[in-house]
C-alpha cells in the first residue's frame, strides 16, 4: 500500500499528507439557479453603492429639490434593475449552453479556509467568454454587460475561515454559504458529506457573528 495516497475520508473527500481536504462537485445549471443569484447579488450590492452616493450628491448640490431628485433616481433604479437581471440572466443561460449545462468545481479546504475552483477545462471557457463580454460592453457602452464579463473571468474564490462572519447552511441544495463583510463564496458538497463539512468550517471559523 502507498502511504503517499491521499486518506479517503468518504466516497468523495479526500485528505492529503499536506493536511488538505479535497472533493469535487459538479452543478446542473439549468436546475439550480444558485450561481445566477450569487452573480445578480453582486451586482446589485455595487449597484446599491452606486445609487447611494448618487443620492448623497444630490442631497449636497441639491437640496431645495431632493424629493423630485430621488423620485427620480428611485425610477432609474428600477428600469436599470429590471435591465440587469435581463442581461444576467441571458447572459447566464448562454454561459450554461457553454457549458453543457454543468458547472464542475473543485474544493480544496484546509483548517485556514476554503478555496473554491473551477475545473480548468470549464475555467478556460468562462475567461474567454469573460474577456469576451468584457471588451463588447465597454465598446457598445454596456456596463452591466461588461461588469457580467469581468465576473465570469473569475474562476476561483477563496475564503479566508479568520474573515467569515456568517455560515449559512442550506441541508436541502446541499449548498453552505460563507459569507465576509467584503466576500460571498459558496461550498457544494454531496449529501453524504454535507455535515462532515459544515461542522468541519464552523469549527474553524472563530469570528462568525451567527451560525446557522
Amino acid at each position: 500500500m502507498d502511504d503517499n495516497l491521499p486518506m479517503q475520508i468518504s466516497d468523495n473527500v479526500t485528505l492529503g499528507e499536506d493536511g488538505v481536504y479535497r472533493w469535487k462537485h459538479e452543478i446542473n445549471l439549468f436546475k439550480n439557479p444558485s450561481i445566477f443569484f450569487l452573480v445578480w447579488k453582486i451586482f446589485f450590492f455595487i449597484f446599491l453603492v452606486i445609487f447611494l452616493m448618487i443620492n448623497l450628491v444630490d442631497l449636497i448640490l441639491y437640496p431645495q429639490n431632493l424629493r423630485e431628485m430621488f423620485v427620480n433616481n428611485l425610477k432609474f433604479a428600477g428600469y436599470f434593475l429590471i435591465g440587469m437581471t435581463i442581461v444576467v440572466g441571458l447572459g447566464y443561460l448562454i454561459y450554461a449552453a457553454m457549458m453543457k449545462g454543468k458547472y464542475v468545481v473543485r474544493f480544496e479546504m484546509t483548517e485556514k479556509g476554503v478555496n473554491h475552483i473551477q475545473e480548468e477545462s470549464q475555467a478556460k471557457k468562462s475567461k474567454a467568454v469573460g474577456r469576451a463580454a468584457t471588451v463588447s460592453g465597454l465598446l457598445s457602452g454596456r456596463f452591466s454587460s461588461a461588469g457580467a464579463g469581468m465576473a465570469a473571468q473569475r474562476t476561483e474564490m477563496y475564503s479566508d475561515f479568520q474573515r467569515v462572519r456568517k455560515v449559512k447552511a442550506y441541508p436541502r441544495k446541499s449548498l453552505i454559504k460563507l459569507n465576509g463583510y467584503l466576500s460571498r463564496n459558496q461550498v457544494y458538497t454531496s449529501k453524504e458529506d454535507f455535515e462532515l463539512v459544515k461542522t468541519f468550517i464552523i469549527e474553524h471559523c472563530p469570528n462568525l457573528d451567527s451560525k446557522n
